[in-house]
């Protein structure tokens, strides 16, 4: 019987008009009522992921910054966390400024930016959360930044994510969370590695434990849980390694999930 469940925002959670549809909170709802532990799994800040957990009344740690932070729901308490490497940071900031590359810093629950553009400001309205410019955005490089995220064309962002692989050997974790959203963060701050944290905390078996995503960052979660489901809208690189594939992000995809392995009602 699985008794944890662990499920990505954006693209899986929420539908294209970035709501939660009220079927799928019924089913989370009864979910746990039934006992089950139900978390968020997220590339985004924990103050973004904290405002859906309040709609949904999630009192669990959440796993945010694509797992380099765990921390409580309900006190803030700060439970697991990792930080990109200084050495490595140091290395991504100069190659971001000599290319001319947007790049944001997370620091203690900040958004910063060097300056005010357009990807800054269709970013946060995608999370919900404000955000910093600093200028001498290069004194920060000397500050432990939870993630790291460049914006920019997908195709761009594969080039640079595999010219940054092949500088940076075993220090960070670098994925993309949406095309457009390269992130770069502790090698092991990956979701996989907070949701073995927690499942551990809750005395779970990583064989109770189901965990739903749609994007590259969600594979190293899928690969560790017990049941890992790819969405119907989910890259066909993770559906690949996925033990099953549900409906997309506009079909209830987690409430079916929710209702076959859970519930047990279809």
């Amino acid at each position: 019987m699985y008794k944890m469940l662990a499920i990505d925002i954006d693209d899986t959670l929420i539908n294209d008009e970035k709501e939660v549809t009220e079927g799928t909170k019924q089913a989370l709802a009864e979910a746990m009522a039934h006992g089950i532990t139900v978390t968020l799994a997220t590339g985004r800040m924990y103050a973004s992921a904290k405002q859906l957990a309040s709609q949904l009344q999630l009192n669990v740690p959440l796993i945010t910054y694509n797992g380099s932070l765990v921390k409580n729901s309900e006190d803030s308490q700060v439970l697991y966390e990792q930080s990109v490497p200084q050495p490595a940071a140091q290395l991504i900031f100069d190659y971001c400024e000599r290319n001319g590359l947007h790049l944001q810093l997370y620091i203690d629950d900040v958004l910063y930016v060097q300056e005010d553009n357009d990807k800054i400001k269709d970013y946060a309205a995608l999370s919900k959360i404000p955000y910093t410019v600093y200028p001498n955005f290069r004194e920060l490089a000397a500050k432990p930044s939870t993630k790291m995220l460049i914006i920019d064309e997908p195709g761009k962002l594969d080039e640079v994510g595999a010219e940054l692989r092949s500088l940076i050997v075993g220090q960070v974790h670098i994925t993309k969370s949406k095309p457009h959203f390269l992130e770069i963060i502790h090698h092991e701050g990956t979701k996989g590695d907070a949701l073995k944290y927690l499942a551990a905390k809750f005395g779970y078996d990583m064989s109770e434990v189901i965990a739903i995503g749609d994007g590259s960052n969600d594979r190293e979660m899928l690969e560790v849980a017990g049941l890992g489901v790819a969405m119907g809208n989910a890259a066909d690189s993770l559906k690949a390694i996925a033990n099953y594939v549900t409906l997309s992000n506009n079909e209830d995809g987690v409430k079916h999930v929710v209702d076959k392995f859970v519930l047990q009602t279809i």
